[in-house]
C-alpha cells in the first residue's frame, strides 16, 4: 500500500518546471493582487494600508500553501490537478470579495479559504491512505482547523474581525516553522519539509513576475485612461522604468543562487523566510502598482508622496532580508538605498509626484548599477 502511495509524491528525477494547472493557478493570482491594489488605492490611509495588507497575507498564504502542496506530490498526479483546480478557484472567489471582504462579502473571502484549505488537507488524507506522511498531512489539517476558528469567529463578530484574522493568520504562518507539532500526531521532522529548491525557485520567480505584470498592467491602464499629457507621459515612462528595476534586482545576483540554497538549507529556516520575505517584496510591488495609478493622474499634484516611495522601499527591504538569508552577507547598495528613499519621502513631501517619483526611480538606478557593478558584497 505504502509503495502505490509513494509513486504520487514528487521524487528528484521529476521535472522541476512549472506544470500548465501551476500556471493556470496563478494567473487566478493576478486578479486578486489587481483587486487588492484597489483597496490600498481606495483608502492610502495608515489604517487602510493594514487592511491591504492583512489581505494580502490571506491570498499569498493561499499561494503558497498550494505551491507546496504542489511541490510535495508528482506533477502529472491527479491529486494535484485537483489541487490547482480548487486552488484557481478560490483565488478568483477571495478576489472578487476582496474589496469588501472585511465587510459585506467577508463570508464569501473566508468561505472560499477555508474550504480550499480543508478540501487539500482532506484530499491528502484519502490519497496518502497508508502511507507514513499521512501524519503530516494530519497535523497541518488540525492546524487549519483552530485557525478556522478564529477565521469563523471573526465572521461572526465584526468589531474584532481585523484582530481575530490577525490572529489566525498568525498561527498559520508559524505553523511550518515549528513542524505543527500536535497532540497524539508529534511535530513533523526537517526531512518531511523538504523542498524542491530549483522548482519552488521557479515559482517564486514565476509569481514575482506576475506582480510584476500587475504592475505594469495598472500603469498600463492608468495612462491610457489619461489625456497623455508630457507630466503623464514622462511618469508613465518612470513607473515602467521602476518596473524594469525591481525585476532586474529580484534576479540579480542572489536570484539565481536561491535554488541552490533552499536544497542546503533546512526547510524551516529558508523555506519559511523565503515565504514571508516574497511577501514583503510583493507587498512593494503591489503598492507600487497603486503609486502608478496616482502618479500617472496626477503628476503634478503634491503628496501621496509616502504611496510612491514605500513600495521601493517595501521591496528593497524584502530583497536586502532574501539576500542575507541565502548568503549570510548584507547587500550594501540596498541597505543604503533604505534610509535614502525614506529620505526621500520626507524632503519631497511638497513636491509634485512626478519629481518625487523620478528621485526614487534613480535611486533604485543607482541601487541596480551598483549590484551589477558588484561594488559591494553581493546579494
Amino acid at each position: 500500500m505504502a509503495g502505490s502511495r509513494e509513486r504520487l509524491l514528487r521524487h528528484r528525477e521529476d521535472p522541476v518546471s512549472a506544470s500548465f494547472l501551476e500556471l493556470f493557478f496563478d494567473l487566478a493570482f493576478v486578479f486578486t493582487l489587481n483587486q487588492v491594489g484597489a483597496v490600498l488605492l481606495a483608502d492610502p490611509s495608515i489604517d487602510g494600508a493594514l487592511r491591504t495588507a492583512l489581505l494580502l497575507a490571506t491570498v499569498w498564504f493561499l499561494w503558497v500553501t498550494t505551491t507546496w502542496s504542489a511541490d510535495w506530490y508528482a506533477p502529472d498526479a491527479p491529486v494535484v490537478r485537483v489541487v490547482l483546480i480548487g486552488a484557481a478557484l478560490a483565488g478568483l472567489l477571495m478576489g472578487v470579495a476582496v474589496p469588501a471582504a472585511l465587510d459585506d462579502r467577508s463570508a464569501l473571502f473566508v468561505g472560499a479559504y477555508l474550504v480550499v484549505n480543508a478540501g487539500r488537507g482532506l484530499l491528502g488524507l484519502v490519497v496518502l491512505r497508508g502511507h507514513p506522511l499521512r501524519r503530516r498531512i494530519g497535523r497541518i489539517l488540525c492546524w487549519f482547523a483552530a485557525s478556522g476558528v478564529l477565521w469563523l469567529a471573526g465572521l461572526f463578530l465584526p468589531a474584532a474581525r481585523v484582530p481575530l484574522w490577525g490572529l489566525a493568520l498568525l498561527v498559520e504562518y508559524a505553523g511550518p516553522s515549528v513542524g505543527w507539532p500536535t497532540p497524539w500526531l508529534g511535530r513533523s521532522r526537517p526531512q518531511e519539509l523538504r523542498l524542491r529548491g530549483a522548482h519552488f525557485a521557479e515559482r517564486f520567480r514565476q509569481v514575482f513576475i506576475i506582480s510584476l505584470g500587475e504592475l505594469i498592467f495598472s500603469a498600463g491602464l492608468a495612462y491610457a485612461e489619461s489625456e497623455t499629457s508630457p507630466a503623464q507621459t514622462g511618469a508613465f515612462l518612470l513607473i515602467f522604468a521602476t518596473a524594469v528595476l525591481l525585476g532586474l534586482l529580484y534576479v540579480t545576483p542572489g536570484g539565481r543562487q536561491l535554488a541552490s540554497a533552499i536544497e542546503r538549507a533546512r526547510p524551516t529556516r529558508l523555506g519559511t523566510a523565503s515565504n514571508l520575505l516574497h511577501l514583503v517584496m510583493i507587498a512593494g510591488v503591489v503598492s507600487t502598482a497603486v503609486a502608478a495609478e496616482v502618479v500617472i493622474g496626477h503628476p503634478g499634484e503634491p503628496g501621496a508622496v509616502a504611496v510612491v516611495v514605500a513600495g521601493p522601499a517595501l521591496f528593497l527591504a524584502g530583497r536586502l532580508l532574501l539576500s542575507a538569508a541565502i548568503n549570510r552577507r548584507i547587500s550594501l547598495p540596498r541597505l543604503l538605498g533604505l534610509p535614502v528613499l525614506v529620505a526621500v519621502g520626507l524632503v519631497a513631501a511638497d513636491l509634485p509626484l512626478l519629481v518625487a517619483t523620478a528621485v526614487t526611480t534613480a535611486v533604485l538606478v543607482a541601487v541596480a548599477v551598483l549590484d551589477r557593478a558588484r561594488v559591494f558584497a553581493p546579494g
